[in-house]
């Protein structure tokens, strides 16, 4: 195995989910096949848009382990380990719920073009969140992340929804796939920080928030209602779940570092079957909807995200084989530049009315799947280019 604290396939599965991301968010749903997007709440039944998030938040629970030991390990104390969870989960928290907000704007209250301030907004937050080298231009960069906060607020503040006759103002809601992810991340976080490796304690907690789940599911934690405007993905058990699973894989990938790549594939594969038996037996009693967050949907895709690591492991891990990747790995590695600059261009594109996506306008399935992927891959390329002028978010 490589260098425990850089798994390559970790690195391709995250990118490759978050390529995956980009394109079915880019797709026609109105032409494309039903079976590459979302299904409907009340449908029993997945598309493939529907694995590609719980795939990136199984990533997210699995880097845990190996960032917070190697944390450790250069002897950070806990309480600094915990701020800096405290601060990555929060950056997580308000950039996903800014995302939220920027589809609610009214522009006559708000006074200004809709699509402008979502531009304004992703521009700030990089001002902010950018990982700015050291030296010379410190004082410079300090400014500059001054001026991305100094934005946001003023945004914030200037901002709209609903009417002229009952404005309203920024709602948290369902927080965003960002802050999905911070409420993930958060809980697996500190659940780490508590049992550590111990295997035993980390399947307790995979189990103990699959109850959750389906405790929620069934109505039998009606009595923290007044918890769930802040709590609710918390409460609702199946972001975390999802989360912990991805976990239990990374602690088992750590524990089994010297066991060989044989055992470790063979226990992944078991693994995903198990997850994928556990989801079709509640699939009696919840049907499979991504929507509803049902338990079973939770368990079909960490069983799912269990098989398609043990491949794209032994594909890079075990065997060397990673030049196919060769586009996947900086979007993986630079995960949140990838997910947010798309945005940058959707917006100035919509704010000047040219229709620079013509493939969006076909009427044949085909070109509306080879435009959306070919945006994706120029996206990918497009993070790895900012990479290299220094423009990379990290939290």
């Amino acid at each position: 195995m490589k260098s425990v604290s850089r798994i390559l396939s970790i690195d391709i599965m995250r990118g490759l989910t978050l390529l995956l991301m980009l394109f079915v968010n880019d797709l026609n749903m109105k032409v494309a096949p039903a079976w590459l997007g979302h299904m409907k709440a009340d449908h029993d039944g997945m598309g493939l848009a529907d694995w590609v998030f719980p795939g990136f938040l199984f990533i997210v629970g699995m880097a845990i382990p190996f960032a917070i030991s190697g944390r450790m390990k250069k002897g950070e104390p806990g309480a600094k380990i915990l701020l800096h969870i405290a601060v990555r989960t929060l950056s997580l928290l308000i950039i996903g719920v800014l995302m939220l907000n920027s589809g609610r704007v009214n522009p006559e209250t708000t006074g200004i073009n809709k699509n402008l301030w979502a531009l304004l907004m992703y521009v700030s937050v990089f001002l902010v969140w950018n990982d700015y080298p050291r030296g010379r231009y410190n004082l410079l960069f300090l400014l500059m992340r001054a001026a991305g906060i100094a934005a946001l607020i003023f945004l914030a503040i200037i901002f709209r929804s609903g009417t002229a006759e009952d404005p309203g103002w920024m709602i948290a809601g369902w927080w965003g796939i960002l802050g999905l992810i911070g409420w993930g991340y958060l809980a697996a976080s500190l659940i780490y920080l508590a049992v550590r490796d111990s295997v035993s304690w980390n399947v307790a907690a995979v189990v103990f928030f699959l109850i959750i789940n389906i405790f929620d599911q069934v109505g039998v934690l009606g009595f923290m209602d007044p918890l769930r405007p802040v709590l609710g993905i918390i409460i609702q058990g199946n972001v975390p779940l999802i989360v912990l699973t991805g976990m239990l894989a990374g602690v088992l990938l750590r524990k089994m570092k010297d066991s060989g790549h044989e055992r470790t594939i063979i226990l992944f594969i078991a693994l995903g079957i198990l997850s994928l038996g556990i989801g079709f037996i509640l699939r009696k009693w919840f049907i499979i909807s991504k929507i509803m967050a049902t338990p079973s949907w939770g368990m079909i895709c960490s069983g799912i995200s269990f098989l398609v690591f043990a491949l794209i492991y032994w594909l890079a891990d075990v065997r060397g084989l990673t030049r196919w990747a060769a586009m996947v790995r900086p979007a993986g590695k630079y995960s949140l530049t990838t997910y947010l600059a798309p945005d940058i261009l959707y917006h100035a594109i919509w704010m000047s009315a040219v229709p620079v996506l013509i493939y969006k306008q076909s009427s044949e399935p085909l070109a509306v799947i080879i435009g959306s992927i070919a945006w994706a891959l120029l996206m990918a390329g497009l993070t790895s280019l900012l990479a290299r002028i220094n423009i990379k978010l990290k939290l």
